[in-house]
């Protein structure tokens, strides 16, 4: 289903019929090309007229009012009561939903969280793209226009290849999605996998937002975020979420995540206009729902930023015995210092080219966690 322009969703269980006289003010000037601007930008971006009231629309998809009402609200928009809102896309989106469920695909519960999610991501797309646009791409002063007036055309110009361009970006992201699951041992490992979590926090970011004004705040907090999603994807890892001034990242390999830690402060490093940076990685059993990660790795992993020095990298125990099991870094740099001259004066073969070093850190209690040993990476060599 989709929103009014007030953002609103369907409750009661009055039915009033599709082709009731009265339809109100708001579908009087829907009908008119010179009605309230939202209106028109809705039909446009919608293409079909509002024609039903929620106990309408849940009546010829064939599904309960109440159904409905949850799939509405799932998806993030608020009540209407029984305005005719509705159009022939929402009792199609309805009627598909209920249709996974009645042949067994979906539980119910899955279906609504299947709402949920994509209500979420798409409504932060919709926000982001509208900001951008009208705030980037319209120029009042040059086309003689006000914003207003040029939302309409500019809408109505970009609409049709956004739509392709989500449809694909979806499609490979459901593709690469995919591949990792079917990559899982066991049914067990697809929601509860051994990850890499790592979070990224601008340090003194609380400071720099009474300092800033709020245009180069939204700048650095786009440049930052921007930087991070780069260097995350390009080394392999994924982005979970952007938190303003800290982001949280995966990877399915701990070289990978160690790699993804060293750069972004190797960059960020590099950047005079961006405040220091910390990075604290965990590795162990992650619960996946909805694209987001919990548990107690990535509790542990938030603990050993809010302790990281500036522009450092503090992993946990785990997360350094892995990089020693896969031979990314040496177990014991004593042993490895010792190879490696006995490799100098011909009496042992030569050492592993090892990519990473790992130096303990004094063990601390973390609040909730117990006691840990964090260890700091760095490159080796």
């Amino acid at each position: 289903m989709t929103a009014d322009d007030s953002g609103a969703a369907p409750t009661s269980d009055q039915d009033t019929g599709p082709d009731d006289e009265h339809t109100g003010a708001e579908d009087e000037a829907a009908a008119s090309p010179d009605g309230p601007l939202a209106i028109r930008l809705e039909q446009l971006i919608l293409g079909a007229d509002r024609r039903y009231t929620p106990f309408q629309a849940a009546r010829s998809a064939g599904v309960s009012m109440d159904l409905a009402a949850r799939f509405w609200r799932a998806m993030g928009f608020a009540d209407i009561g029984q305005v005719k809102a509705l159009t022939e896309a929402d009792v199609l989106a309805l009627r598909r939903l209920a249709g996974l469920v009645e042949a067994g695909l979906l539980s119910e519960a899955m279906a609504v969280q299947v709402a949920r999610s994509t209500g979420q991501t798409t409504a932060r797309l919709a926000d982001w793209q509208i900001d951008s646009f009208l705030e980037g791409l319209t120029e009042p002063a040059d086309t003689g226009l006000t914003r207003t007036e040029i939302t309409y055309p500019l809408v109505e110009l970009l609409l049709p290849e956004l739509e392709e361009f989500l449809v694909y970006v979806w499609r490979r992201q459901l593709a690469a999605a995919t591949g990792r699951v079917v990559q899982a041992q066991d049914d067990a490992e697809m929601v509860d996998r051994r990850l890499a979590v790592g979070f990224a926090d601008l340090v003194g970011f609380t400071r720099l937002t009474r300092r800033l004004e709020e245009e180069e705040l939204g700048e650095l907090v786009e440049a930052f975020e921007t930087t991070c999603a780069d260097l995350v994807a390009a080394h392999g890892g994924r982005l979970i979420k952007t938190l303003g001034d800290e982001v949280l990242f995966s990877a399915d390999d701990a070289g990978i995540a160690a790699e993804i830690g060293l750069r972004l402060i190797e960059t960020m490093t590099h950047d005079e206009t961006m405040p220091e940076l910390r990075v604290g990685i965990a590795f162990g059993t992650v619960t996946t729902r909805m694209g987001d990660v919990f548990g107690t790795t990535v509790n542990l992993a938030s603990r050993l930023t809010s302790i990281a020095p500036k522009d450092t990298v503090l992993v946990d125990e785990a997360f350094a015995e892995e990089l020693g099991r896969t031979g990314e870094a040496p177990v014991s740099e004593a042993d490895a210092a010792a190879a490696e001259k006995a490799a100098e004066e011909g009496t042992g073969e030569a050492p592993p080219s090892y990519r990473f070093a790992l130096q303990p850190m004094w063990q601390r209690p973390v609040r909730g966690l117990g006691v840990i040993e964090p260890w700091l990476l760095s490159r080796r060599g």
